[in-house]
């Protein structure tokens, strides 16, 4: 009864919808991150999430799941980069991109690098996640070292500038891209992208959660439009959405 009010309260408070996760990972989330707070119970965790700034924002970092680098499964990257140049750009001329839960946009900019290299101009790329924080520390543009792993010596050289621990992504690139909150499950889509990027995040997601994620984003493409997801996210029944199997994590609207 005790997470049944806590999950009301994360939602009426933080806009932020916990029924829509997996409840055996959710409880040992949020066990876990409560303990580390000091808090005995769940009232006493709202309570003191509701008091303290910093306490609200450990607890939706650790709940939305902030995990990312460049290129992440690089071999995958490749192939959504050659989507991009073959199909995508042919068939549409200037792109509409959306990566969605972007967490500290290693994603989008790794989309904007992309289109950089490829000299594919007059895109429009929008990044969203539902951490304000997360998407502060996106906009900085800043990375560790391990983020930046997959990146070739030649573009690390020509687009980041070291600082201290961290590598500073240049400023032409970031002006490509357009962070934004949004929640997955409570906010609406916008329209006519030419390709969605959404990985690593439905994994959380109960099943009905996840196919409502999957219809709206399948509204939200245009025709002929691509939608990228992660390395353990197979869709099973890709018609089911209105789309088609092009490669083991690209399903084209049909």
């Amino acid at each position: 009864m005790e997470f049944d009010f806590f999950k009301n309260w994360v939602r009426e408070r933080l806009k932020v919808d916990l029924n829509a996760y997996k409840e055996k990972q959710l409880h040992r989330r949020i066990g876990t991150v409560m303990k580390s707070a000091g808090a005995k119970n769940l009232r006493e965790y709202a309570d003191m999430i509701k008091a303290d700034e910093n306490t609200r924002r450990v607890f939706l970092d650790y709940i939305t799941i902030n995990v990312t680098e460049f290129y992440r499964n690089k071999d995958i990257f490749d192939e959504f980069e050659e989507v991009i140049k073959s199909n995508l750009a042919p068939k549409f001329g200037s792109l509409k991109i959306w990566s969605a839960a972007c967490s500290v946009g290693a994603e989008p900019y790794s989309v904007a690098l992309i289109m950089e290299r490829n000299q594919l101009k007059n895109n429009k790329i929008i990044a969203t996640d539902i951490d304000d924080t997360i998407l502060e520390k996106a906009r900085v543009g800043a990375y560790k070292e391990n983020e930046i792993k997959n990146i070739a010596k030649e573009e690390l050289k020509e687009y980041f500038s070291k600082d201290g621990n961290e590598y500073r992504l240049a400023e032409n690139i970031k002006r490509m891209v357009h962070f934004k909150k949004h929640d997955l499950l409570l906010d609406t889509y916008e329209k006519n992208f030419h390709a969605v990027i959404c990985r690593n995040v439905t994994i959380y997601f109960k099943n009905e959660a996840k196919n409502q994620i999957y219809k709206k984003i399948s509204s939200s493409l245009e025709k002929g439009g691509v939608f990228f997801t992660g390395a353990t996210e197979s869709i099973y029944n890709p018609n089911e959405f209105g789309f088609k199997k092009i490669s083991t994590f690209l399903y084209e609207k049909v």
